[in-house]
């Protein structure tokens, strides 16, 4: 065996070697809750909503109640960012307002794409009350996945 052979070989065996000692607490077990390492440090969370589907939106609003009850309120922070088709969903006649709103009073920040209202001829006046705006829905997105923000796409 030549030293280059001898060497991949002494590699794979070390790694396969160090894989197995690690410890495998990190994998959910049946019957026991995970989780808990997450509940240590303030969480953050941002939802994006692009599509005009009140389906993704309830199951969107559903992860953040998800989040909200599993971590405690004062234990995470959760802005919904809508935009593009997204955003229909967040006007006045909305057929999901009212789940947003209860959202909004659970202290989620639901957030609007001012590109989108602008492109869409919407002001602040045609959509539900207590909402937070953006210049750029997707800017908003990349902004808070730089501030430690984890990313969900339902």
């Amino acid at each position: 065996m030549n030293y280059r052979k001898m060497m991949c070989s002494t590699l794979v065996v070390a790694m396969a070697g160090s894989l197995a000692a690690a410890p495998l607490t990190s994998f959910a077990t049946p019957g026991k809750k995970v989780g808990h390492a997450v509940k240590e440090a303030k969480q953050k969370v941002v939802i994006q909503v692009s599509d005009a589907d009140p389906k993704k939106w309830a199951l969107a609003l559903n992860n953040a109640a998800n989040v909200l009850e599993d971590l405690g309120k004062k234990n995470v922070d959760i802005e919904i960012v809508a935009y593009g088709p997204g955003l229909g969903m967040l006007k006045l006649e909305s057929e999901v307002g009212e789940r947003v709103k209860a959202a909004l009073d659970d202290g989620v920040k639901v957030v609007a794409c001012e590109n989108t209202m602008r492109k869409q001829k919407l002001t602040q006046g045609d959509m539900l009350p207590n909402l937070g705006y953006a210049k750029a829905g997707v800017v908003e997105l990349m902004s808070k996945q730089a501030e430690g923000y984890a990313y969900i796409r339902p």
